[in-house]
């Protein structure tokens, strides 16, 4: 692949068994490197100034397995390993980058096209590997999606994890296929047409297998994160921590064409520099993504509700692509569901899902009781595709307690009415993996490590975390049942409510995909009605003269709508309340005439859809 990017770190293959390894080592005063397969040789590695460690090695073909022995000490696996074919305590694994790709004329998606479907590689099948995933990417095209956005891949300890542990963040998960099936799966999403979200995790690494610290300086104690020490990204020796980062994004859309990088958590990456490491990576990235002919996009985990994540640096802020807004769930569930917890009560408004329509955030500034302060900004002057939205992910599903999903609290009606209210926003609407035929698996936080004491303290946090709830523990972190209790069972989708869900998604997807006033995530071109008693809303949005209306009732009782239209008739497209969707029957007609106004009644928690029809065009 031509560009100005060449890998710096790592075991670097240079063709005719020959290999360049480089690690960064500030301190260490020596480091060899120990070739273990297919022979055994130890071999110096020369320092420089700024603390890496470098030698080119001839007689060393990929698949060969190799340690870095530490100042004549231990020996530990390469920080920058493109492949761990064992544990993640072992040998690494020398790569040859080589792939026979088909996708020479892909250059990604808009963000615009994109609809995202979120999944787990490890439970989306019975196998759970990369190659697995590739017989289901036609369905996933043909329901409508445009992007599978991949859970962290990097290589984690044991076999089984959510990947947020990961500690060898350049090595794709060997359980899952390694190196070559991630390739491969990413391959065929760019035949079908289907662009590839990465998650990737800048913020901290896992607590199992991780010997960076024994390395160099990649942490610091000026901070703390949910999960020890920060990341050392604007401290003394910060600019080689940054570098390791940013090659390691660099790294999975060169070696693996990956489309889209999902940054975990960046509230968790704490920078005071003068020119923050985020803001670095979207210019980093966004030259060579030019330098490809590709589009490429930094999509931020952000609970800040802060515009500057979005915002491009000449406007003062970090200049990423787009950011999960999670307000949009947090409103939806709430208005939904029975579920009850302080969590949920700063979002029991109905005008906070009103100002999530309207803004991506529901909060902009006002008192949010769990915080004790005001929360948010407000989101002037970005477009709508910059907003991911959802009625589920891994953290909403995975960090309740079962790990119990939207369909297990909410009723069939309700789950229509949530995927029309997101499918039909003017955002970037997201799917996790089964929600669209209200898969009945849970999806549990599950782990797989081997030390004892570090198996009992998740025990022990995870008791501790829903100590209020009642009902029990939480299942066992590390037991396999928890795992395999997660994996999904793709027959549900062939029959009953679960067969007509996937139709119900399928035409919601059509019609965002072909309607004139839908097919723009564009929030300027929108206009709310809210209907506060009756807890509905009516939604119009327009693209010159087409125009759609789109009617969101979340009350249980019907709602009387009088709503100022465009003259003309209106023809229903969509209503979640007719018998062909399993509905009770709707009492809103098959076409509205507005003279400037048109009413009607919405069912209670349905959506409904109207079109306004154009006349032909005559001549004058």
């Amino acid at each position: 692949m031509p560009g100005f990017w060449t890998p710096r770190l790592g075991a670097c293959y240079l063709g005719d068994d020959r290999t360049r390894f480089r690690v960064w080592g500030s301190k260490r005063e020596r480091i060899d490197l120990h070739l273990t397969a297919p022979d055994d040789r130890l071999v110096p590695l020369a320092r420089n100034d700024l603390g890496y460690f470098e030698a080119t090695v001839e007689g060393v073909p990929p698949g060969s397995r190799y340690l870095y022995k530490l100042d004549g000490g231990d020996e530990r696996p390469d920080p920058a390993s493109r492949s761990q074919p064992t544990t993640a305590h072992e040998p690494s694994e020398v790569v040859d980058p080589a792939h026979p790709w088909t996708d020479r004329h892909w250059h990604g998606l808009p963000l615009d096209k994109y609809v995202v479907y979120e999944l787990h590689v490890g439970t989306f099948t019975p196998e759970g590997t990369f190659d697995a995933v590739v017989p289901h990417l036609p369905y996933l095209a043909d329901l409508g999606v445009t992007a599978v956005e991949l859970m962290p891949v990097a290589q984690f300890a044991g076999a089984r994890g959510w990947g947020y542990d990961g500690v060898y963040p350049f090595a794709p998960q060997n359980s899952y296929g390694g190196p070559a099936g991630l390739k491969r799966l990413v391959d065929a999403c760019h035949a079908r047409g289907l662009a590839v979200v990465l998650d990737v995790v800048y913020n901290h690494f896992g607590p199992e297998g991780g010997y960076l610290q024994e390395f160099g300086h990649y942490f610091t104690d000026r901070y703390k994160t949910p999960w020890g020490n920060a990341v050392n990204v604007d401290g003394p020796k910060s600019d080689e921590v940054r570098r390791f980062l940013i090659e390691n994004a660099l790294c999975w859309v060169h070696e693996y064409h990956v489309d889209a990088l999902r940054l975990d958590a960046i509230h968790a990456i704490h920078d005071e520099s003068a020119t923050p490491f985020l803001m670095e990576l979207v210019n980093v990235v966004g030259r060579y993504a030019t330098d490809l002919n590709r589009r490429v996009h930094l999509i931020a985990e952000s609970d800040l509700n802060d515009v500057r994540v979005l915002r491009c640096p000449d406007l003062g802020g970090l200049g990423l692509h787009a950011q999960w807004a999670d307000d949009f769930h947090h409103s939806v569930f709430t208005l939904l569901t029975d579920v009850e917890s302080p969590y949920h009560q700063d979002y029991n408004s109905f005008d906070l899902l009103v100002n999530a329509y309207q803004h991506g955030y529901a909060y902009t500034g006002q008192f949010c009781a769990s915080r004790e302060r005001r929360h948010g900004n407000q989101p002037v002057n970005l477009p709508g595709r910059q907003f991911v939205i959802c009625i589920q992910n891994h953290d909403q599903i995975g960090n309740r307690k079962f790990g119990d999903r939207f369909a297990h609290h909410a009723g069939f009606e309700a789950q229509k009415l949530a995927a029309g209210a997101v499918l039909l926003a003017p955002y970037t609407p997201m799917i996790f993996m089964g929600e669209e035929y209200a898969e009945a698996a849970p999806f549990q936080y599950f782990v797989d490590f081997s030390d004892p004491g570090l198996v009992e303290a998740v025990r022990r946090g995870r008791k501790e975390e829903f100590r209020m709830n009642g009902n029990g523990d939480p299942p066992d972190p590390q037991a396999e049942e928890t795992f395999r209790r997660s994996k999904l069972d793709h027959g549900l989708r062939a029959g009953g409510k679960h067969k007509v869900l996937v139709e119900f998604y399928r035409e919601l997807l059509r019609l965002r995909r072909e309607t004139p006033a839908l097919r723009f995530p564009d929030r300027e071109r929108m206009r709310l009605t809210p209907l506060a008693e009756h807890r509905a809303l009516l939604v119009n949005r327009w693209d010159g003269d087409a125009e759609t209306l789109i009617g969101l009732n979340f009350g249980g009782e019907p709602a009387p709508a009088r709503p100022t239209l465009p003259k003309g008739t209106w023809d229903k497209v969509l209503d979640s309340a007719d018998p062909r969707w399993l509905g009770a029957g709707s009492p809103a007609p098959a076409e509205l005439v507005s003279d400037g106004e048109a009413a009607f009644t919405l069912a209670p928690t349905s959506v409904v859809v109207y079109d306004l029809r154009l006349e032909p065009m005559t001549n004058r």
